[in-house]
């Protein structure tokens, strides 16, 4: 059967840890983070067109590029790459352009990887839409040359990350589901400014090298909300709040109504908080929204799987 569309389901991520290591002379940070992936999710559809193209719409799409710096067509760029070196795919060469169609939910710049969870699923989709045939590690490898956070999105569930981020090993977890709740602020912000304020912040200070929270992985493994909850850490949380100060307000008010843990996401500006279950989720976000304290929520689960074609008949 001659497949010309593919649709791509892929989901937002938190870091349930974020340890970053002092600046190296490349201009990054080495990591250590634990990677979450929640059930807020994305969908992006590969076409077979004349040319690469992409078309974005829903949460925030004027702000994301439809040029060249797209992740998504940067992803498919490098899939074509190497499915052209390795004469995989139609033909057993460089497959025809594809047109990108992204339907967003998960908000820009907000420390959720929006922009990497649909490179991941631009990958995902155009292996299927050119029968490369390419393993889920496979396109890790392909996705770790794209961004830090692309190849997690490849693989979700709960994971630990290296280097950059993208060096990745599963996580060993207990099968229980969290309930998160988001709370999304009126504003955004960039990631390689928050890393420089990171730095700013810690002057000239000996930092030391990154290392994984013991106290986080055993909550995981015993599938202790609790535990989880207190164990939560994320270094860029002060460089973000230093920049964006309405964020404090929000992570007290979510430990004012009760939440198990609360960290701002990634570089932020979203806020996540643990509830101890549904119901307390939806109180929790219920207070929040009336809290006056973001632009708006949501409850969402986790882990969640990483990007996966949608059949046909249930798109």
């Amino acid at each position: 059967m001659i497949v010309t569309t593919v649709t791509v389901r892929v989901p937002a991520k938190i870091n349930l840890q974020l340890a970053v290591g002092p600046l190296r002379p490349d201009g990054y940070h080495d990591l250590v983070t634990v990677f979450h992936a929640i059930s807020l999710t994305d969908e992006v559809t590969v076409a077979a067109a004349e040319a690469d193209t992409v078309t974005v719409s829903g949460e925030g799409a004027r702000q994301v590029p439809a040029d060249k710096d797209n992740l998504a067509l940067r992803a498919v760029s490098a899939l074509r790459a190497v499915t052209a070196l390795r004469g995989t795919g139609p033909s057993g060469g460089a497959p025809a352009g594809v047109a990108v169609t992204i339907r967003k939910r998960i908000p820009v710049a907000a420390g959720l990887a929006g922009g990497s969870a649909d490179a991941a699923a631009a990958l995902v989709g155009c292996n299927e839409l050119w029968h490369a045939g390419f393993s889920q590690q496979d396109l890790c490898e392909v996705a770790a040359g794209i961004g830090s956070d692309v190849a997690f999105a490849v693989l979700g569930g709960t994971a630990v990350g290296r280097g950059r981020g993208e060096r990745l090993t599963p996580a060993l977890v207990a099968p229980a589901r969290y309930h998160w709740v988001l709370a999304f602020a009126d504003g955004q912000l960039s990631t390689p400014t928050v890393y420089g304020a990171l730095d700013r912040l810690r002057g000239a200070q000996a930092v030391a090298a990154p290392e994984l929270s013991a106290e986080l992985m055993s909550a995981l493994r015993a599938g202790d909300a609790g535990r989880l909850g207190d164990a939560l850490g994320n270094d860029l949380q002060a460089p973000a709040i230093s920049m964006f100060p309405p964020l404090r307000s929000t992570l007290t008010a979510g430990r004012e109504f009760g939440a198990l843990g609360s960290l701002v996401s990634g570089s932020g500006p979203t806020c996540f908080f643990l509830a101890r279950g549904a119901s307390h989720a939806t109180d929790l976000a219920v207070a929040l929204s009336g809290a006056g304290v973001c632009r708006s929520v949501t409850r969402v689960t986790g882990p969640a799987p990483g990007a996966g074609v949608i059949p046909p008949q249930a798109i």
